[in-house]
C-alpha cells in the first residue's frame, strides 16, 4: 500500500505541476525539478534512490522509441552530418574537457575517473531539449537538430563511460576502445533493423490495433535488450528501430492501429517524461547527505560542481561556433547555431549514468552531486534563459500561415491524384456516388484553403459547417445516450455508434484547431517546388479593392479571392458558390493566380498543382 500511495501521489503532483506550468506558461520539466528537490524535504516523503538500471532498462527504451517514432527519417537525413557531429564528437570533447577541469581542482581523483563523470555530464537530454524548444517555437530544423543529436549521443556517453569505468579496474588499450565504438554503434545499427523487419514483417500481417499496439510496447525493449546482449549499443538499436518503423507506419499499419500507436505512446511519454524531471528533483536530499560525509571541503565541493557547469555549457557554445566550416554545403545562421548551442540541457540519462560509477570510485558522492548539478543548473538556467534569447536573437518561430498553405497545397495535390484514380476505375454508378466521392474529397480540400482567408472576420463555409455539424452531433449523441438508458440495444452497438460520431466530431476539432493557429499577417510562402508557368508568373501587387465582377452580377457572395497573373482577371475561389477563378483557368487556360487576399502573396499553378 505505501508503494502504490506513493505512485499515486507522484502522478498526482506530475499532472497538477503540469497544468500549472501551462498557466505559468514555463516548461514543465523546469517546475517538476524544483518541486521534486522541495519535496524532498517535506517530512514524510520517503528517500528515493533512482537506481541506474530501472533508468537505462526500465525509462530509457520507451522515451527513445517514443521520440523516434514521431521524428522525421527525411529531416533527420537532411541534417544527418550535424546531428553526428554533435551526437559523438562534440559528446567526447565535452567528456575531455570536463575531465581536465575536474582532475585538476581535485587531483587525488585520477585520470579514469574524472572521465566518467565527463562521459556522465556530456550528453544533452532529448526530452527536456525537445520540450523547451517545441513549447517556444524553434525553427524547425533547430528541433529537428536537437531531437536527432538527443537520441543518439547518449550511446556515445555510455561506451565512454564503459570504457572509464573499466580502466578504473585496470588498464585498457585504444584497440579495445576503438572495439567498443566499433561494436556499439555497428552492432546496434545492425540489431535495430533487424528489429523493424520483424515488426514490419508481423504488422503486414496483423490488423487488430490492439494486438499492434502490444507489439509496438515490446519492440523497445526487445531491441535494447538484444543490442546489450552482444554488448552493442541498446540506445542506437532502439533508435534506429523507432526512427525506421515510425517512417513506414503509413505502409505498412492501418490506419486505425496508427492512430492508437499515436495516442498511446504520446500518452505513454507525457507520463514518463514528467515523472523522470520529478524524480531527478527527488534526489537532491540524499545526494547532499553523502557530500557532507566527503573528505573534500565543501568550498572545493562547490567549485567543482560550477566549474563542471560552466564548462559543459561554454564548450557547447564555442563547439557550435568553431564548427561552422563544417556545415558550409547547408550553413545554419549564426543566431540559430547560438540557440542550439544553448539548448544543451541535460536530464534523467545523466544522472542515471552517475549511479553507474562504481561504489569504491574515489570521491563518488562529489560526482553524484556534479551530476545533479550540470542537471538542474541547465534545465533551470538555459531552460528559462532560452525564450529570452529566442527573442533578443529575433529567431523566428513556424509560421501557422506557411503551413497553412503548405497544407493546402499538398491536399490539393492528393486530391487531383485521387480524382486521376477515379477516372481509371471502371465502374456502374447508377447511383452518383462518384459525385459523392468528389463532393466529399472538395469539401476538404476546400476547407484547408479557407483556412488562408486570415484578413476577413466572416465565417467560412467549412467554419460554418463545423459549427452547424457539430451541434448536430451533440443532439445525435444526446439521442444515443437517451436510448442506451433504456436498455434496449446492445451496448457493443451503441459503443459503436458513440465511437463514429467521436470520431467525425475529433476530425471536426482538428480542423477547428488548424484554423484558429493561422495568425492574421504577411503571408508569403518561401518553399515547396517550382514549375516552368511559376517562374515565368513571378508575384505582384494585386489590385485594390478586388471583388470578383461575375459574383457582383449574380448576386452571390464570395470567400476569398484570386487575381490571373496573365491577365489580372479576378475571380473567386472554388470554395465560392461561383468558382470563377477556376472557371476562368478552364476557359483561357492562363495558369498562374495569385492570392488577391490582403497580405497574401501566395501564387497558386493550376497546370502543375503546385504552391509558389
Amino acid at each position: 500500500m505505501e508503494l502504490a500511495l506513493l505512485l499515486v501521489s507522484m502522478a498526482a503532483v506530475v499532472l497538477a505541476a503540469t497544468a500549472v506550468s501551462e498557466r505559468l506558461r514555463i516548461p514543465a520539466p523546469l517546475l517538476l525539478v524544483v518541486v521534486g528537490a522541495a519535496a524532498a524535504y517535506v517530512p514524510g516523503v520517503p528517500t528515493i534512490h533512482l537506481e541506474s538500471e530501472v533508468v537505462l532498462l526500465g525509462l530509457l527504451p520507451p522515451l527513445l522509441y517514443a521520440a523516434a517514432i514521431q521524428t522525421s527519417l527525411v529531416d533527420f537525413n537532411a541534417n544527418r552530418g550535424t546531428i553526428l557531429r554533435l551526437s559523438v564528437l562534440l559528446v567526447v570533447v565535452t567528456a575531455m574537457a570536463v575531465a581536465v577541469v575536474v582532475e585538476w581542482l581535485v587531483p587525488d581523483l585520477g585520470w579514469a575517473a574524472a572521465i566518467a563523470i565527463g562521459a556522465v555530464v556530456a550528453p544533452p537530454d532529448a526530452v527536456a531539449a525537445t520540450a523547451v524548444a517545441r513549447r517556444i517555437g524553434l525553427p524547425r530544423r533547430v528541433v529537428t537538430i536537437l531531437e536527432g543529436e538527443s537520441l543518439l549521443n547518449d550511446a556515445t556517453a555510455l561506451v565512454t563511460l564503459r570504457t572509464a569505468i573499466a580502466a578504473l579496474s585496470g588498464a585498457v588499450t585504444f584497440a579495445a576502445v576503438a572495439g567498443d565504438f566499433v561494436l556499439a554503434a555497428g552492432g546496434g545499427v545492425v540489431i535495430g533493423i533487424l528489429c523493424f523487419l520483424l515488426v514490419a514483417w508481423l504488422r503486414k500481417r496483423i490488423t487488430d490495433p490492439l494486438m499492434d499496439t502490444a507489439i509496438s510496447f515490446l519492440t523497445p525493449f526487445a531491441a535494447f535488450v538484444a543490442a546489450e546482449e552482444i554488448h552493442a549499443s541498446g540506445v542506437i538499436s532502439v533508435v534506429v528501430a523507432g526512427l525506421l518503423l515510425g517512417h513506414k507506419a503509413p505502409i505498412i499499419q492501418t490506419a486505425q492501429s496508427r492512430i492508437t500507436e499515436r495516442i498511446t505512446w504520446r500518452t505513454v511519454a507525457f507520463v514518463l517524461e514528467n515523472t523522470v524531471f520529478l524524480l531527478i528533483g527527488l534526489q537532491l536530499d540524499w545526494i547532499l547527505e553523502d557530500v557532507h560525509a566527503s573528505s573534500l571541503p565543501n568550498s572545493r565541493i562547490a567549485l567543482v560542481c560550477l566549474a563542471t557547469l560552466l564548462t559543459v555549457v561554454v564548450v557547447r557554445l564555442v563547439y557550435m561556433q568553431a564548427t561552422g566550416f563544417l556545415r558550409r554545403r547547408d550553413p545554419i545562421p549564426a543566431s540559430w547555431s547560438f540557440l542550439i548551442g544553448w539548448a544543451g540541457m541535460r536530464g534523467v540519462v545523466t544522472l542515471a549514468a552517475a549511479f553507474v560509477i562504481p561504489e569504491d570510485a574515489p570521491h563518488r558522492e562529489v560526482l553524484l552531486l556534479v551530476a545533479f548539478t550540470v542537471v538542474a543548473g541547465t534545465l533551470l538556467v538555459q531552460g528559462l534563459t532560452l525564450p529570452l534569447m529566442t527573442r533578443l536573437l529575433g529567431v523566428p518561430s513556424p509560421d501557422p500561415a506557411e503551413d497553412a498553405l503548405a497544407r493546402a497545397g499538398l491536399l490539393q495535390q492528393a486530391a487531383d491524384a485521387g480524382f486521376a484514380r477515379l477516372d481509371e476505375l471502371e465502374y456502374d454508378d447508377h447511383h452518383g456516388v462518384a459525385d459523392q466521392v468528389r463532393a466529399r474529397v472538395d469539401q476538404r480540400t476546400f476547407a484547408a484553403w479557407e483556412q488562408l482567408a486570415t484578413a476577413t472576420d466572416e465565417e467560412t463555409p467549412s467554419e460554418l459547417y463545423a459549427r452547424i455539424r457539430g451541434e448536430m452531433i451533440e443532439a445525435e449523441r444526446a439521442k444515443v445516450l437517451k436510448v442506451r438508458s433504456r436498455g434496449h440495444v446492445p451496448s457493443e452497438v451503441v459503443s459503436q455508434v458513440l465511437g463514429m460520431l467521436d470520431i467525425e466530431e475529433s476530425m471536426l476539432d482538428a480542423g477547428s484547431a488548424a484554423r484558429a493557429g493561422v495568425r492574421s499577417g504577411s503571408l508569403a510562402f518561401a518553399g515547396g517546388r517550382t514549375c516552368d508557368d511559376l517562374e515565368e508568373h513571378p508575384a505582384v501587387d494585386t489590385v485594390d479593392d478586388p471583388a470578383c465582377a461575375t459574383c457582383l452580377a449574380d448576386g452571390t457572395r464570395w470567400v476569398s479571392l484570386r487575381q490571373c497573373l496573365t491577365c489580372g482577371n479576378v475571380g473567386c475561389c472554388d470554395s465560392s458558390v461561383g468558382r470563377h477563378a477556376t472557371a476562368h483557368f478552364h476557359d483561357s487556360l492562363h495558369p498562374v493566380v495569385e492570392s488577391a487576399e490582403p497580405d497574401e502573396s501566395w501564387r497558386w499553378c493550376y497546370v502543375h498543382n503546385l504552391t509558389g
